[in-house]
C-alpha cells in the first residue's frame, strides 16, 4: 500500500542508494527545482550514493552539460544514465544496419557522431528505424503516420532512445519518443526500448551504486517508467506526484498536493509505489 510522506527525511534512513529522475523531478526542462536540489545535497553529505536516471534521448556527458546549465549540478549525485547513452552504446557494439530512418528533433543531429551509421529520411532506404524524439511541441503523430506505416511495411524494427510517453517542458506536456514507438507497435510494427522501465538500464544503475537492492529507492514522477521499472527490478518507488500524472490524479489545481489524497487515489493501481511525496524535498 502507497504511504504518503511530506519529505524524505521520513524515510531516509531506510536506503543508502538512489536512482532519481531529472524531468519531472529534478529540472523542468528550464530550471532545477530547488527543494530537489537541496534534497540531493543532503543526501550526500550524509553519504548517499546517487544516480540520475534519464530516459534523455541524448548522450550522458551531454544530458550532464545540460542538466548543470540549469541547476542540477556534478556535486549532486555519483553517475549520470540515459536511455540515449544506452542506445548509443549498443548501436557502436550491435548496430542493426548502417542506415537509420531517423526521426529526432533538431538539437539531436549530432546523436550519431562516432557511429557508422548514415541517417536517411526515406523508410525506402533505411535498414531500421531510429527514433529520439520529435520536433517542438506538436500534440499529434498524424505527421509521422505515412513514414512509419512506410516502415512497417518493410519489416523495419524501431529502436526508441526514450520510452517515455511525453514530458514536463517549462510546465507544459511535450510529446515524445515513447508515444512514436507506441504508434508503431499499434501498427504491428516491431519495437526495441532503451531506458526505464526496462531492466538492462537499470544494471548499469546497479552496478554505478554498488548498493544492496534492499536499500536503493527509486525517484520518478512517471507509474508507467519510474514505477513500474523500480518494480520490474525489485526496489522500493517514491512517486513524485506533481509531475506528468498531476492533472490525472488531482486535477488542475493550484497550491500544494496533498500526498495523502494521492495515495488514495493510487490505492488499487498497478504498478503502485511504496511512497507518496507531491514534490522532491527534504
Amino acid at each position: 500500500m502507497t504511504q504518503p510522506i511530506a519529505g524524505l527525511r521520513e524515510i531516509a534512513e531506510r536506503y543508502d542508494g538512489y536512482i532519481v529522475d531529472l524531468w519531472g523531478v529534478m529540472h523542468d526542462g528550464v530550471q532545477a527545482f530547488p527543494d530537489a536540489v537541496a534534497c540531493l545535497r543532503r543526501l550526500k553529505q550524509g553519504g548517499a550514493h546517487i544516480v540520475l536516471l534519464s530516459n534523455a534521448p541524448r548522450r550522458a556527458a551531454a544530458a550532464a552539460q545540460r542538466s548543470a546549465a540549469i541547476g542540477v549540478t556534478p556535486e549532486l549525485y555519483d553517475t549520470m544514465i540515459t536511455s540515449g547513452e544506452d542506445c548509443w552504446q549498443r548501436l557502436e557494439a550491435n548496430p542493426p544496419g548502417r542506415r537509420a530512418l531517423f526521426i529526432r528533433a533538431g538539437k539531436d543531429n549530432n546523436y550519431l557522431e562516432g557511429l557508422d551509421i548514415e541517417p536517411v529520411d526515406d523508410p525506402a532506404l533505411a535498414d531500421f528505424v531510429l527514433v529520439l524524439g520529435v520536433e517542438g511541441d506538436i500534440d499529434t503523430l498524424e505527421p509521422f503516420e505515412r513514414t512509419l506505416v512506410a516502415a512497417r511495411n518493410r519489416g523495419l524494427t524501431l529502436l526508441c532512445a526514450n520510452p517515455d510517453l511525453v514530458v514536463i517542458h517549462g510546465g507544459s506536456l511535450e510529446l515524445c519518443a515513447g508515444a512514436v514507438a507506441r504508434r508503431y507497435e499499434e501498427l504491428g510494427g516491431r519495437t526495441a526500448y532503451h531506458g526505464k522501465p526496462h531492466a538492462p538500464v537499470y544494471a548499469r544503475a546497479f552496478e554505478a551504486l554498488g548498493v544492496d537492492r534492499s536499500r536503493i529507492l527509486a525517484i520518478g514522477d512517471s507509474l508507467r517508467t519510474d514505477v513500474a521499472g523500480a518494480r520490474t527490478v525489485g526496489i522500493a518507488s517514491l512517486f513524485v506526484a506533481d509531475g506528468i500524472h498531476r492533472e490525472e490524479l488531482v486535477g488542475p489545481l493550484a497550491g500544494d498536493l496533498d500526498p495523502a489524497h494521492v495515495a488514495e487515489r493510487l490505492s488499487g493501481r498497478d504498478p503502485a509505489p511504496d511512497w507518496v511525496a507531491s514534490r522532491l524535498g527534504w
